[in-house]
């Protein structure tokens, strides 16, 4: 079956197949069991050629799975930095949010990924959105973060970008209290010089 073969194509990054079996008439939005479209396959294994091929011959970038993960989503919070760019050149939903109630911008904050950060923030997602466990961006980079140099750039990107310092989580602890409890020196310094207030521990 077209569709099938479509997807094992995109499963194993092969554009020229892909685009053959589209010109034959497979569905460029086939999905597989999980709901996963031939897309999102494709961002799974960052097979880059493969899902340029299958956006320009229309595929959905914000077509969903079962997880409510899209290829935009799933993009950005894995890094997948050229397939990010493509699904935002390509009609990303900035607001879509994934299972946790998260934007694309917490999970890549929380994973490290400067770059991913810095593409999102100029692509104009909401830098304070809230998710799920009560927590921003900002919050998830100290809090699920390392303290290292990948995560404290990050901090620094997105106060640049205009992040509240003081927007505390569901439990009222701000990413100041955070930093400082987790020792993280250099991110309680940038907090600080971004005009975070000290709260009484």
């Amino acid at each position: 079956m077209l569709d099938e073969e479509l997807l094992t194509a995109a499963r194993l990054g092969n554009a020229a197949e892909i685009s053959a079996l589209v010109e034959r008439g497979a569905q460029v939005d086939a999905r597989d069991e999980t709901g996963a479209t031939a897309l999102l396959i494709a961002t799974h294994e960052n097979n880059i050629e493969a899902a340029r091929v299958l956006i320009a011959a229309g595929a959905d970038v914000n077509a969903k799975d079962r997880i409510q993960d899209s290829p935009y989503l799933y993009a950005g919070a894995r890094g997948h930095l050229e397939i990010l760019k493509m699904t935002l050149a390509h009609g990303a939903d900035l607001e879509s949010t994934n299972r946790y109630g998260g934007t694309a911008l917490i999970p890549a904050a929380e994973r490290g990924h400067v770059e991913t950060v810095k593409t999102l923030i100029d692509a104009g997602v909401a830098i304070d959105h809230v998710n799920r466990l009560g927590w921003t961006a900002l919050l998830e980079a100290i809090i699920l973060g390392n303290g290292g140099d990948s995560h404290t750039e990050i901090v620094r990107l997105l106060i640049e970008a205009g992040a509240d310092v003081d927007l505390a989580d569901g439990d009222g602890v701000t990413p100041l209290a955070h930093a400082k409890r987790r020792g993280f020196r250099q991110i309680e310094r940038l907090l600080l010089a971004g005009g975070a207030h000290q709260t009484a521990e």
